[in-house]
């Protein structure tokens, strides 16, 4: 069974402006984009930096260190140097409260 945890109010979302939050002692990256809200684990799998801190564009974030980009539907690395996926998560809205599982889905 997939356990959901509130992460923050969807009122609390900027377009394009990743936040980070904590589960279980994971860290996490929520973005809301395109009218859709993704969650990714915020760790650059290329350099162990917080991806929060990079920008949103295309459903893609970017990593600030090296400029790596991650999808944020899939994880999956769109630009190098980063090669491997970072995991991304289950998200669900109910109201205005955002839900997320750190079951992968990637």
């Amino acid at each position: 069974m997939t356990t959901f945890v509130r992460v923050c109010g969807l009122s609390e979302l900027e377009e394009d402006t990743p936040r980070r939050v904590e589960l279980d002692g994971t860290p996490v990256s929520v973005v809301q984009t395109g009218g859709e809200v993704f969650a990714i684990n915020d760790i650059c799998s290329h350099a162990n930096v917080s991806l929060s801190e990079g920008e949103v564009e295309d459903c893609q974030i970017e990593c600030w260190l090296h400029g790596s980009s991650f999808d944020l539907r899939t994880g999956k690395p769109s630009g190098l140097p980063a090669t491997r996926p970072v995991p991304v998560y289950p998200v669900k809205i109910e109201g205005d409260d955002v839900f997320v599982s750190l079951t992968q889905e990637s």
